[in-house]
């Protein structure tokens, strides 16, 4: 049940009528026709903008559109009244029965209300966290791989077939420079004195990878020059890197689908394929590219390159995809990989990248329009810095990574279930601080508590119902007489339940996922203010002495709520609490 997409048919159909008699012209376009809350909830349950963006191609006065359509809603029997508001906005005001049918619609579905057809079986790719393989994730990949999980939950959630995607980074030369960091603790391992240079990497997770590699090789490898060991080790060292970066991700709740490895790109024809196929369409050519805006660098000359074309598909500029020496550019592999996913015939893929990679947005997009001719869209999303605090002060680097604050440093701190929400708190391109001590606080200003604590108030009525004797199961609660829901605490909880489906669509067709952390936080406002109320206004406690049948109606309103937030909570990769001490 999607209230507002009723409401929206009905307008449609409204509409549709008024052409047939003449009162609007035919072949006018609906599409751009929305019902949505009004900016202040005084103004009624919901408005439409018909009127204002079908005045000009109508040709007539919005007004005049709006008091008509006004006319047609008022013979709906949903519809209590219709008032035109300014130039042309008509407010809506529904019947209270159809609030009441709200809160069966949450208790008969459950936590599959609100979920969408929306995306129509539409395959969809998410790469997200894709981090070099070189050591543990660190807190900005947590936020990556929150994001990109719970995007991926959502578009599930809203009718998408959608696949969870690791891009490994193994193909490049941080991979050899992590075996001979590797080589080095192995060194260490038999024990040798050894020192770590610059551009090497001294974090103590590679001590047990380097025990490990003397388990299985011995001393083979000792005081022996890397053209005898570099290969192995570097292969022994990534699957290393990759077990531990999986048992991050899974201490975060975090499953991909698939790993793809950037080195299966080389030496297999895979990149050579997709440049060609650029070629084929005449985006491949040599030639100089202009020196780069504003201050030119010392060392800067110019020289002929093998570039691709990108400003045909709304680049700034051609990119290189071979050096001066006839090797691939970083910038050739990705391409090959992104052929790869249009290859595999996805309808949209979305790539979740760090702040850093801003200038790479363009460039990426550029390629797969070109790859896919421009039938495959691109959504990259950006998920910026997370500034850590502790007592007051910025959270010190983990003594385990060696520069960096770990993914598994924040879980063990505060858990899953508080990282991933507070990491949904703000929208992935803004700045997000994570304090720790707030974090766990036990007030409003904390989200986490405050979302989770309503779902655990609502258990504990639930719980005390039930030791009173009073059936509170949701096909019960279900047939309960809703029809005393009439406070306007009580309805406010109602619309918010009634938000909810149009709430889940709006996210999914943005790519994200933080309008459902928002969403949840409104509902639980919403429930705890109505618990406070009543605590004034006895008629409004959740138990009502003595009468099971008013019990079990205030409890169906609430219990409503749980259910959603649940939903919420569990698109988010976070769990509800029953209680909470």
């Amino acid at each position: 049940m999607n209230l507002f997409t009723d409401i929206r048919a009905g307008v449609l159909a409204a509409l549709t009528e008024m052409q047939a008699e003449g009162t609007l012209p035919e072949g006018l376009d609906f599409a751009n026709v929305t019902v949505e809350p009004p900016r202040d909830a005084a103004h009624g349950d919901m408005a439409t903008n018909a009127a204002m963006v079908l005045a000009k191609p109508a040709k007539m006065k919005p007004r005049d559109i709006a008091e008509a359509l006004a006319g047609k809603l008022a013979a709906d029997p949903r519809v209590a009244s219709a008032e035109v508001a300014g130039p042309g906005f008509l407010n809506l005001r529904l019947v209270p029965t159809l609030w009441q049918d709200v809160v069966r619609a949450v208790l008969t579905t459950g936590t599959g209300f609100g979920r969408s057809s929306m995306g129509q079986g539409r395959r969809v790719n998410v790469e997200y966290v894709s981090a070099n393989p070189t050591g543990p994730l660190h807190v900005g990949h947590t936020r990556g791989a929150v994001f990109g999980d719970a995007l991926a939950s959502l578009l599930d959630f809203a009718g998408y077939d959608v696949t969870r995607e690791y891009y490994i980074n193994d193909g490049g030369a941080q991979v050899d420079v992590l075996a001979r960091s590797v080589y080095l603790r192995y060194l260490e391992a038999h024990g040798q004195q050894v020192a770590f240079e610059d551009g090497t990497y001294p974090g103590d997770y590679l001590i047990a990878v380097g025990e490990a590699l003397k388990d299985k090789v011995g001393d083979a490898f000792v005081d022996k020059g890397e053209q005898f060991w570099l290969a192995e080790v570097r292969d022994f060292a990534t699957d290393a890197m990759m077990d531990l970066i999986r048992a991050d991700l899974a201490s975060l709740g975090v499953k991909m689908d698939r790993f793809f490895s950037e080195k299966s790109l080389y030496g297999t024809g895979r990149i050579e394929a997709a440049i060609a196929d650029l070629d084929a369409k005449g985006l491949i050519y040599r030639g100089t590219l202009e020196p780069p805006k504003g201050k030119v660098p010392e060392d800067w000359e110019p020289r002929e390159q093998t570039l691709f074309r990108s400003t045909a598909h709304g680049d700034d500029v051609d990119r290189p995809i071979k050096k001066s020496d006839g090797s691939w550019t970083y910038f050739a592999p990705d391409i090959a990989y992104h052929y790869d996913k249009v290859n595999r015939g996805y309808d949209a893929l979305i790539d979740v990248f760090g702040a850093d990679h801003g200038g790479y947005v363009k460039r990426m997009k550029a390629a797969v329009s070109a790859l896919s001719d421009g039938k495959t869209p691109l959504d990259i999303k950006l998920t910026q810095l997370v500034r850590l605090f502790k007592n007051g002060e910025p959270f010190k680097m983990s003594k385990r990574a060696g520069t960096f604050v770990t993914l598994s440093d924040v879980v063990e701190q505060v858990g899953p279930d508080v990282t991933r929400f507070v990491m949904l708190t703000r929208k992935n391109d803004a700045p997000l601080d994570f304090d720790f001590d707030k974090v766990l606080e036990q007030s409003r200003e904390n989200p986490v508590f405050y979302v989770q604590y309503a779902h655990a108030r609502v258990c504990s009525v639930l719980r005390k119902a039930t030791e009173a004797g009073i059936p509170v199961d949701d096909a019960t609660l279900a047939q309960a007489d809703l029809s005393g829901m009439t406070d306007p605490a009580e309805l406010k909880l109602a619309r918010a339940l009634a938000e909810w489906p149009r709430l889940v669509e709006i996210a999914a067709r943005t790519n994200e996922p933080h309008r459902i952390s928002f969403a949840l936080y409104d509902i639980a406002a919403d429930l705890h203010a109505l618990w406070n109320k009543g605590n004034d206004d006895p008629s409004l406690r959740f138990l009502q002495e003595g009468d099971s049948a008013a019990t079990q109606a205030k409890i169906a309103l609430v219990r409503a709520c749980a259910v959603v937030i649940s939903t919420g909570l569990g698109i988010l990769g976070v769990s509800p609490v029953e209680e909470m001490r």
